[in-house]
């Protein structure tokens, strides 16, 4: 890839694991309020790498060995940071299996978050949509039928990775369910700091699903992945010590991240058939549907204050 190619990719990438983990660091904020300072310094230093290297750095690997069994765990870890045309090959063969996978994933997680979840509504139609969400699981399922349909007619493997990518889109999405409820017994509770830590790395990991999922839509090279989604994951750290009472009052960021997550998972769904999707096309896409709702939120702030 070329330098600017590289940085573009970057830059897309620490940007949309920011915004797509906004809720995690609010809650990050709010749990470490209750916890006495030593604890609070261990989870924001040391914290990071647990959230760097293990979670950010381990999902790709297991991701690439996922679809790739015959290279064996080392072979995968080794061929995560490979440049042998053979070893990029084998990456290449698989990689429909896993895009079309990741795909289903961030469009169902689109769709959940449109029919049911509650929202600041940012476009026209959301809210009526939102009064519709029972709809979302005939929708889901549609979605899923016409994946699975379309990649039993390519390869029987590539529907296998579209079901497994909806498993995976609920199993998390069980764990995300309960997060609000542990949040406010952690809240209540007289839980010990270390039960608390324990606690938002496991939230952190469930949470990093979704981006390192995304990633693979801006790129197959897990080294880029691991620089970028890293970055991103430092720069959650940061807005959960000192400016997250800031980033609450850009009410439409979420509704950014949810709208490039349905972009990304489209694209990751069109490479999967062999579209050919220009490889800017994903950061591109991501700062200009981020920047939109951003504009979005200063305007609402404005208006609030004029008020």
């Amino acid at each position: 890839m070329e330098i600017g190619a590289i940085i573009i990719t970057i830059a897309g990438l620490c940007l949309f694991e920011t915004v797509s983990s906004i809720d995690n660091a609010i809650i990050n904020a709010e749990v470490l309020g209750t916890m006495k300072p030593k604890y609070r310094r261990w989870f924001l230093i040391y914290g990071i790498f647990i959230a760097v290297i293990v979670v950010r750095g381990a999902l790709p690997w297991l991701i690439v060995w996922a679809v790739n069994p015959t290279l064996g765990p080392v072979g995968a870890f080794m061929a995560s940071f490979s440049n042998d045309p053979h070893v990029v090959d084998s990456i290449q063969a698989s990689a429909p299996i896993l895009l079309v996978g990741g795909g289903t994933f961030l469009i169902l997680l689109f769709l959940h978050w449109l029919f049911l979840e509650p929202k600041n509504y940012g476009l026209y139609g959301e809210r009526y949509i939102e009064s519709q969400g029972v709809w979302f699981y005939a929708f889901a399922s549609i979605a899923l039928l016409v994946i699975v349909w379309l990649a039993l007619k390519k390869d029987s493997m590539m529907a296998m990775g579209a079901v497994t990518g909806s498993t995976a889109f609920f199993i998390t999405h069980g764990f995300k369910e309960n997060a609000e409820q542990a949040e406010q017994d952690l809240l209540t509770s007289h839980k010990s700091d270390i039960a608390k830590i324990l606690y938002l790395e496991i939230l952190d990991a469930t949470f990093s699903i979704d981006g390192v999922l995304g990633a693979f839509a801006f790129t197959l090279y897990v080294p880029l992945i691991l620089i970028g989604n890293g970055l991103g994951a430092i720069v959650v750290r940061q807005l959960t010590v000192g400016n997250i009472e800031r980033i609450k009052k850009y009410k439409y960021l979420k509704n950014g991240a949810m709208y490039s997550i349905l972009c990304l998972g489209v694209v990751m769904v069109l490479e999967s058939f062999a579209v050919h999707v220009p490889s800017w096309l994903s950061p591109v896409v991501t700062f200009v549907v981020v920047g939109i709702f951003f504009v979005r939120s200063v305007y609402a702030i404005r208006a609030e204050e004029a008020e």
